[in-house]
């Protein structure tokens, strides 16, 4: 690499290794609290709560996500349904009226507006204590909702919970990879949680306070992340937000590449310009964790994590050639000792930035260990880890170039 590389690749290297190693020391210190529950949770009281259910063209997946609402294991009489469809052009409005007959669902019906409206128009059809939000094409288990409202009544400070979310069923390669990628995040959302560093309350099964809307308003459109907007706007009003990681939620992730590119991309977007947005709380002691660590690691991570494990990528390759290209000159030495090929260490690139890659790599890779600890109960290494860090390290540059493109020269990004 030319001396420009290297020092961009060390600087960027020395941030995400810290970011790394701190969190796995955060988890470490703080596990024994670090709940992991079986069965039914009991609560002391079951206080009302609100779910909406934003739908435009679900007609395939809403059908499922309402049932799985119904099949939660909380009094049906505490639980109050609204499933709004924002101006759907398929079937959604047919499958919702199957719905019709439950006492305790909802079905509202308007012009299309954008997920937010659908979402607030729930909010303001509503009188729960607490309120949620499902995406349509995600599907709850029964127990989750116990879960999350436990977490309010053991601290009455917190004001939002999120949920952990995994992949459901994945079938294709890059929902494959997804579901590595989500079992991942369930430790790194943990620790942000224990940190007090959310910046993101996703929409599968949040739940609030009602408070929160009634005192801070309603969702915004926030450049088609409403999710990650509130939590900064949360944040600023120093409102706690905490993570449920033993509340399981499934969605269903994008199946081919091109959907996965413009899912990251609004999200990446979403971020860069939530942050510019609320950049006056930054790197102000006063909003601790979120300000001064979460928020300028994920954007340091943003360009930190493409650009390093893209290089070390592109110089494995170039290191393959190169090996290949000395073996059809030089030959392998074979020495059948043990029937095994010997030859010189000399193929081995041994440069710094080779051994600091692969030593970022295996701290990624013992965080996503951890995370499937935590999401399935089991441990162990998996081929797929493997594939999905070289995989997303070869494609996530392409979303997160055109993200910064896009926040740039103001170009918004579509929501599918």
């Amino acid at each position: 690499m030319n001396n420009v590389s290297t020092i961009i690749f060390y600087i960027l290297a020395f941030i995400s290794m810290y970011v790394q190693i701190f969190f796995l020391i955060t988890f470490f210190e703080k596990r024994k609290k670090i709940q992991y529950r079986k069965g039914t949770t009991k609560l002391d009281y079951y206080p009302t709560v609100a779910v909406a259910v934003p739908c435009w063209n679900e007609e395939k997946t809403v059908e499922k996500t309402l049932n799985s609402l119904l099949a939660m294991d909380y009094p049906k009489d505490k639980v109050t349904i609204i499933a709004v469809d924002d101006g759907s052009t398929d079937n959604t409005w047919q499958v919702l009226k199957k719905f019709e007959k439950y006492p305790n669902i909802k079905i509202i019906q308007k012009e299309n507006g954008g997920k937010h409206t659908a979402v607030n128009y729930a909010i303001e059809n509503s009188e729960s204590e607490f309120v949620s939000c499902l995406d349509a094409d995600s599907f709850v288990d029964p127990d989750a909702l116990r879960r999350i409202i436990s977490y309010f009544q053991k601290d009455p400070k917190t004001m939002a919970v999120a949920p952990s979310i995994l992949i459901d069923k994945p079938k294709s390669f890059t929902q494959v990879l997804q579901k590595v990628e989500y079992e991942w995040a369930v430790f790194l959302k943990k620790v942000l949680g224990i940190l007090g560093g959310i910046y993101v309350t996703p929409g599968p099964f949040s739940v609030f306070r009602r408070e929160v809307f009634t005192n801070l308003g309603l969702f915004r459109k926030a450049h088609n992340t409403e999710d990650m907007e509130i939590a900064f706007r949360m944040q600023k009003n120093h409102y706690k937000i905490d993570q449920c990681n033993d509340a399981f939620v499934y969605t269903t992730g994008p199946k081919n590449v091109l959907a996965l590119y413009k899912q990251r991309l609004r999200w990446i977007y979403g971020f860069i310009m939530n942050t510019l947005d609320y950049k006056h709380i930054l790197f102000k002691k006063e909003y601790g964790t979120f300000s001064l660590l979460a928020v300028p690691a994920g954007f340091v991570s943003i360009i930190a994590v493409p650009y390093i494990l893209g290089l070390l990528f592109v110089q494995i390759i170039k290191a393959i050639i190169k090996f290949i290209e000395k073996v059809s000159i030089t030959g392998f030495d074979f020495n059948f000792t043990f029937g095994m090929p010997n030859f010189d260490t000399f193929f081995l690139n041994t440069e710094a930035y080779v051994f600091t890659g692969l030593v970022l790599y295996l701290i990624v890779m013992t965080t996503i260990i951890i995370g499937k600890r935590m999401a399935t109960g089991k441990y162990g290494f998996d081929l797929r880890i493997i594939l999905f860090m070289f995989t997303f390290s070869f494609i996530a540059p392409f979303w997160v170039m055109k993200a910064i493109y896009n926040a740039v020269f103001a170009k918004k990004t579509a929501w599918r």
